[in-house]
């Protein structure tokens, strides 16, 4: 039975939109709530019979025999048998995820301006994204307080025509000494030394606006993303610029991840309806978002798409805003949404696979205007399976929503997060499961390592957490997932993603880094915000991600026994005192200033300053991994309760310090008895034994209730 305020959110905002009869609906949504209710906890409780053994098996085999951890792996099924090889048949999948690479950005859906900024990220100024990061610098700019710096504008024009000469190099000279662009039959530029020259490769050209001889933006295309060159001479910019080009934007963020889960704090019914109002929104091409920027009054709405002329004249539109996947969240909570025939809370990830299903149902059955996606598909990326059997069940799911909604059969699409070990170690079979409607595979470095952290708690001692990226596990990880993909057919059906960049303003070693994602064979990968979307873009320009995946084909292929490994602390690595203080502090520290504004301020998702005050996104998995280290390093004796708990009032101070700002943060080291964040973290940290695989959504629910609780009642 759904909530009342549920069913009238469905009832009054969605129904109204679809054919849907609402009597029939609400008897579908109860069958469908018990039918699988049941099934979420058979297979948590699998979860948890599968732990127990593990455990066991640890603390009684305390000399590590590689061979026969894995038979007795494959004995409990944890490690399941691979069948022959196949390809996936997934039909109806947008180009943005079958045919093209590019950057991806998952952005929490309960906060409508970041839906809107990222759903229109699709295009930016590569003019703004370099002339506001740190990717040039000098000292100059150092001693720039505000305005506009020409020297520094200069330096931005400079590296941007550098980059024009790549992506879409001239016949003759350098986009540098262009002083005019026209169209002919294709592209044709004017130099500086008044030779007539074009592009190398003439097929790069794709479009323009305005007249032929003096375009208002020529639309360029490169491994298939866009480049637009804004030409204005009247600009600030423009009018000092030999060619007129005010800007340079590029095609970015080809798809989004509108997520529900890690970056969310939702818990309660009317989060969820916020949630799902967005989601709506999304789907109509309505929502909008009003905020003040110094003083100034902003409205936020979604973009339209542009329209140019080919070399022949013909009109034609280029997609203005990203493409749109919907994380559900995992198979682990229940919600007071909705209740089964037994009055108990119903699993929200049934209630997040319908909604989502039916509100995206409205976009397919537009009959024009705004559409998500252009081939009648549902996107749903479902975090924390483990194993086949869960990406089975979820299927089946997807198959029942279908034949309630009326959609065709493999109308939704999965994407299945290769976030946990179980899955990592049966990729192949959790593809199969999912063949008919599989769009997307990705690695997350956070909570795979979180993952494996707490499957492998009693093994022995972990490593700081810098250090679990050199063994040869991660390494093993990153390749089998892009291997596993190309084999089971992914490649022109569906994307191959990689994890996030957590360092929103180190833009300089994100493109030193980030580089090596479209490398690997990676169709797509995370970016933190709108500005790296637009900086990551042009990987995939210098890298073309196909001949990428060609070598990767044709290459040797990474072993199963070297992900086996567990990335255990050698003996010969001694940790003194001091480092041992040292890593405890800054894995405190985030987790409390992550921690604190999860459940006093509601934000699931936000830049937090690190122990150096450098900018780190965190969410829920950077949360599990820290949590769950510090856990490990308890149960083995590194440290001990009375040494976490006093780091934590010490670190306590420092968070207060770094929110001191914030007229609404109520500081922890005050008031460390009454503050529910500070208690929130030290129940992550000594009850992380008793969270369902490490998860930390159950504790950080219940906190977060209890302050919505305690403000309820204050304000009354």
């Amino acid at each position: 039975m759904l909530h009342p305020k549920l069913r009238h959110f469905i009832e009054k905002e969605i129904l109204p939109l679809t054919e849907i009869d609402a009597g029939q609906l609400w008897d579908a949504i109860n069958l469908l709530i018990d039918d699988f209710s049941a099934g979420t906890k058979t297979l948590l409780s699998q979860r948890q019979d599968l732990q127990i053994k593990i455990d066991l098996w640890h603390q009684t085999h305390r000399t590590f025999d590689e061979k026969d951890y894995k038979k007795f792996l494959e004995s409990i099924g944890y490690l399941e048998t691979e069948g022959a090889d196949f390809s996936i048949c997934t039909k109806n999948v947008d180009e943005e995820i079958a045919l093209l690479s590019g950057p991806q950005l998952v952005v929490p859906l309960k906060n409508a301006r970041f839906a809107i900024n990222a759903a229109n990220a699709r295009w930016g100024s590569l003019y703004d994204a370099l002339y506001g990061s740190d990717i040039i610098i000098d000292d100059e700019d150092r001693n720039m307080v505000s305005g506009y710096s020409r020297f520094r504008g200069e330096k931005v024009i400079s590296y941007a025509r550098t980059f024009l000469d790549s992506s879409a190099p001239l016949l003759l000279g350098s986009h540098a000494d262009v002083v005019q662009y026209l169209v002919d039959d294709g592209l044709a530029a004017i130099m500086n030394s008044g030779l007539k020259t074009s592009l190398k490769e003439p097929a790069r050209f794709a479009g323009y606006r305005g007249s032929r001889h003096d375009p208002s933006s020529i639309l360029l295309k490169n491994n298939g993303l866009h480049i637009q060159l804004v030409i204005d001479r009247n600009s600030e910019v423009g009018s000092s610029d030999c060619a007129g080009i005010k800007d340079i934007h590029l095609e970015a963020a080809l798809t989004t991840i509108m997520d529900c889960e890690d970056s969310v704090a939702a818990v309660d019914v009317d989060d969820k309806i916020t949630v799902y109002r967005n989601w709506l929104g999304l789907m109509t091409g309505t929502l909008s978002a009003h905020f003040t920027k110094k003083t100034r009054k902003i409205t936020r709405t979604i973009n339209d798409d542009l329209h140019f002329l080919d070399s022949k004249d013909n009109e034609f539109k280029v997609a203005g805003k990203s493409l749109l996947f919907n994380r559900n969240v995992g198979f682990l909570m229940t919600s007071e949404m909705a209740t089964d025939s037994t009055g108990m809370d119903a699993p929200e990830h049934i209630i997040d696979a319908f909604l989502t299903a039916l509100i995206s149902s409205i976009d397919l059955n537009k009959p024009d205007g705004y559409r998500n996606s252009k081939t009648g598909s549902i996107y749903i990326v479902k975090p924390k399976m483990h194993g086949s059997t869960e990406v089975k069940f979820t299927c089946e799911l997807f198959s029942r929503i279908e034949s309630i909604l009326n959609l065709k059969p493999h109308t939704i699409k999965l994407g299945i997060m290769d976030e946990e070990r179980r899955t990592s170690l049966n990729l192949k079979e959790c593809i199969r499961a999912a063949k008919m409607r599989l769009v997307f595979i990705n690695t997350g470095f956070l909570d795979r390592t979180g993952d494996e952290i707490f499957t492998s708690m009693h093994a022995g001692t972990f490593p700081e957490k810098a250090k679990i990226k050199d063994y040869e596990w991660i390494k093993s990880y990153e390749n089998r997932n892009v291997e596993i993909g190309l084999s089971c057919g992914l490649r022109g059906r569906a994307q191959i993603g990689k994890g996030m960049w957590a360092m929103p303003d180190e833009m300089a070693s994100m493109m030193r880094e980030k580089i090596k994602h479209p490398q690997a064979g990676a169709s797509t990968a995370w970016v933190p915000s709108p500005t790296a979307a637009v900086l990551h873009a042009i990987h995939y320009h210098l890298v073309d991600v196909k001949k990428s995946q060609e070598h990767i084909l044709n290459k040797s292929k990474s072993t199963l026994d070297s992900l086996l490994k567990i990335p255990l602390k050698q003996y010969a690595e001694r940790l003194d005192e001091k480092f041992i203080k040292h890593e405890l502090e800054k894995n405190l520290q985030s987790i409390l200033g992550y921690v604190v504004r999860w459940v006093e301020h509601g934000i699931g998702c936000s830049k937090v300053p690190d122990i150096n005050n450098i900018g780190l996104m965190e969410d829920r998995a950077t949360l599990r991994i820290s949590a769950v280290h510090i856990a490990n390093w308890l149960t083995h004796g590194l440290t001990n309760q009375a040494q976490v708990l006093e780091t934590m009032q010490r670190m306590a101070r420092v968070v207060d310090l770094q929110n001191s700002n914030d007229p609404l943060y109520i500081p922890m080291a005050e008031n460390l008895d009454t503050s529910y964040g500070f208690a929130a973290a030290k129940a992550l940290i000594f009850e992380n034994h008793t969270l369902p695989n490490g998860y930390t959504e159950p504790l950080l629910h219940a906190f977060r209730l209890k302050h919505k609780s305690r403000t309820a009642m204050t304000s009354e």
